[in-house]
């Protein structure tokens, strides 16, 4: 962060959710900005306006307004994640990401290169109404392309493209499949959770792991969604993991462990759910899928169905032992 790009000529590589919100702050200072851009991405106007002053004091003097204003856009992401489980709904939602291309970028080579050839939603969705703006002002070239190598201060594109740069942005994503607590977790023969997994993470749930007993983890496998909080996820999963300690408590069982068959029947059904979604159906390659091909990051379904599958511990899913009386 301390590093003066002022008068820099600067590379950026990638083109997703980071460089989205840099690549604007950074591009009115830098001499030249050589952005490289393997996919394109669906961006969509950011709501992002002030509150009238007539809506700041309803929020503060109307019972219950804030709580209906969170219902309120909690069905509307609702209703958008509808469109990410029948990918033919996202269509007009697609052409909302079309226009704001077309209104914010004039040059139609470079409005070609922005848009992506496939459907809104098989990729993270990006919103922004700055970055459009941004790459297409006069010192910003955008370059299609993956990066084949970097020669010193050469970035050289898989097209052949060369740039010559003092300084290199890397906005080149997460490994979100690649947990780290799993390389750090152990079952009973000393195998760990990420030998167990072998690329593909599996879980019940998305929070307990067949062979590993009391063990729970927070937005595991499967779990992630396309339109909603991870708050969401996160408090649906704490509602299960205290129903499951509080079971521990009354029962006196020392430790339970999601039976094998519970979590094999689970996946599958995840599984078998995924082909009809965007994130399956839309055309794209995403870091939703992992290193075996398999998507491992998704719920396939609404997060109301997901708040009911975790509203309550199942013990029949586990195996339980009680604690070894102490005579």
């Amino acid at each position: 962060h301390g590093f003066d790009l002022r008068g820099k000529r600067v590379a950026v590589i990638g083109t997703g959710a980071s460089a989205i919100q840099f690549v604007p702050a950074i591009q009115p200072d830098v001499a030249r900005l050589h952005l490289f851009q393997r996919t394109a991405q669906w961006v969509l106007p950011k709501p992002d306006g002030a509150l009238p002053a007539s809506a700041r004091w309803l929020m503060r003097h109307a019972p219950g307004a804030d709580r209906a204003l969170r219902a309120a856009e909690y069905a509307t992401l609702e209703a958008f994640g509808a469109g990410f489980r029948h990918p033919r709904l996202l269509a007009q939602i697609q052409r909302l990401g079309v226009r704001h291309l077309a209104r914010t970028v004039a040059d139609p080579t470079l409005r070609a290169r922005l848009t992506p050839d496939y459907r809104l939603g098989c990729t993270r969705i990006l919103m922004s109404n700055t970055y459009y703006p941004a790459v297409a002002q006069p010192n910003v070239e955008l370059h299609a392309t993956a990066v084949a190598r970097i020669d010193g201060p050469r970035v050289i594109g898989a097209d052949g493209t060369v740039a010559e740069v003092d300084a290199i942005i890397y906005g080149t994503g997460f490994h979100i499949l690649d947990m780290p607590i799993a390389d750090r977790v152990f079952d009973g023969a000393g195998r760990s959770m990420a030998g167990r997994w072998q690329g593909s993470p599996r879980a019940y749930l998305g929070t307990t792991v067949s062979g590993f007993p009391n063990f729970f983890m927070l937005l595991g496998p499967s779990l992630g969604t396309g339109h909603s909080s991870a708050f969401t996820i996160l408090e649906a999963q704490l509602t299960y993991v205290l129903g499951a300690l509080g079971h521990r408590a009354r029962s006196g069982d020392a430790v339970i462990d999601v039976r094998p068959e519970v979590q094999a029947a689970y996946v599958a059904d995840v599984q078998g759910a995924l082909p009809r979604t965007v994130y399956a159906a839309g055309g794209c390659a995403s870091y939703y899928v992992d290193a075996n091909g398999i998507n491992s990051f998704n719920w396939p379904w609404s997060t109301p169905a997901m708040e009911r599958r975790l509203a309550a511990f199942e013990p029949d899913a586990y195996e339980r032992q009680s604690a070894p009386e102490v005579s």
